[in-house]
């Protein structure tokens, strides 16, 4: 059967495969379009099967708000590679399941990737599959968040480092378009210092107990008497609270060595971050 150019180009649109590979499969199918759409993504599945183990370390990163910066969402599409990664292509596919994520909010990574992509009969689910057999990579959303903020009650101001491998949403309690570049900074503070929480009541108490018997443990070898321990250790804990806790950090732009606190309360005194959410590829 003669498959016209024409043909070849639409089925390329619907799905970014190969030209010879929607050739093929439109040919398998005698000219049907729905019926090569379904080869292309067993093609997929097959593909996507024989590559689960592979580790998909790489990716692309993306962080998105609505207009009015109510709402945010952050998400990590992972690959194999590098060179797929940076392909116009693959940053594409990550933006476009951003943005239905941004437009619908589910509460899950499973409830994202249950959402039609596009207007299609395939979930998000599928069409990655898809696109595995298209790319010939492991491919799979791994991370995924959103930070909503009610009208009035604040705003949240997204950032993308290095080149779409890291993200990170930042929602201040304060609206306001003077404010995103605030918003910015703090979340460049985010992914350069990488907090572990907002503050210290942000920090899991299992990691309060590890850290406080490290302190002893590292006072008790530097030869301090036993009375002393609990009393060294809770100072370094403060420490490491000002160390990894976003809102005590040392603001790392600042010449003065202020904290996050009070570079937010420079700005207005009733300024602060009430959440964030950062995701990178590790």
């Amino acid at each position: 059967m003669k498959i016209s150019a024409l043909d070849v180009k639409k089925l390329r649109d619907l799905t970014g495969a190969g030209f010879m590979d929607c050739k093929k499969a439109l040919v398998e199918a005698e000219g049907d379009t729905d019926t090569a759409i379904d080869l292309l993504r067993k093609k997929g599945q097959k593909l996507a099967g024989k590559r689960a183990d592979r580790d998909a370390s790489e990716g692309a990163v993306i962080a998105l708000t609505s207009k009015n910066r109510n709402n945010g969402v952050i998400m990590k599409l992972g690959c194999e590679t590098d060179f797929v990664a940076k392909g116009d292509g693959f940053i594409a596919l990550a933006k476009s399941f951003a943005e239905l994520a941004l437009k619908n909010l589910p509460d899950t990574l499973e409830d994202l990737l249950a959402l039609n992509y596009e207007g299609s009969e395939m979930t998000i689910a599928e069409k990655i599959v898809e696109q595995v057999g298209v790319i010939g990579e492991k491919l799979e959303i791994s991370q995924y968040g959103k930070i909503i903020t009610a009208a009035g009650e604040g705003q949240v101001i997204p950032y993308i480092h290095a080149g779409y491998r890291a993200g990170v949403l930042v929602a201040l309690n304060l609206e306001g378009p003077s404010l995103i570049e605030v918003g910015k900074n703090v979340a460049m503070q985010v992914a350069a210092m990488k907090p572990i929480a907002l503050d210290k009541d942000g920090v899991d108490a299992s990691v309060v107990e590890k850290e406080i018997e490290i302190g002893r443990e590292q006072a008790r070898q530097e030869g301090k008497p036993e009375a002393m321990l609990d009393r060294i250790a809770t100072g370094r804990l403060n420490k490491f609270y000002k160390e990894r806790t976003l809102l005590n950090q040392i603001y790392v732009k600042s010449t003065s060595k202020e904290s996050i606190t009070q570079y937010l309360q420079s700005v207005d005194k009733k300024l602060t971050v009430t959440q964030y959410k950062h995701v990178e590829l590790k």
